[in-house]
């Protein structure tokens, strides 16, 4: 456990409730993902209890659990909020978009009357303001 980690100390972000969670994790939702019809409705994060930097330093327990977790997140989100579509994953490191160094999935319901529905995580890459300087 990190001291100042708003995953490891939950009540460091009295926004951020826990919603489901098993053994080894933890599904969080901020205060804004639970309004309804915010930009955010539904959003949440998929975090291990134990404090990991990324995915790729999950033990085999907590990436079973992550999925069997995000199987129950969806049920809770389908029936709570009725999504047409989900974006889902992670960010790792800082040059990945990583801002909090505690692993967390991110679990994206998508409505079919949002500005951007049917674009999806690779909208951002293909843009002309994502080129890279080579």
């Amino acid at each position: 456990m990190v001291k100042d980690c708003v995953f490891c100390n939950p009540e460091l972000e009295p926004k951020q409730k826990v919603v489901l969670s098993n053994d080894h994790c933890l599904f969080f939702q901020l205060e804004q993902a639970q309004n309804n019809g915010g930009l955010l409705e539904g959003a949440g994060l998929i975090v291990p209890k134990q404090h990991r930097e990324t995915v790729f330093d999950l033990t085999i327990e907590e990436w079973h659990a992550t999925h069997e977790l995000l199987q129950e997140v969806k049920k809770f989100l389908d029936h709570n909020y009725k999504p047409k579509g989900y974006n889902l994953g992670w960010n790792c490191g800082e040059v990945g978009g990583q801002h909090i160094f505690h692993d967390h999935f991110h679990v994206l319901p998508r409505y079919q009357d949002e500005l951007l529905a049917g674009k999806g995580i690779r909208y951002m890459f293909k843009s002309k303001e994502n080129q890279r300087s080579c």
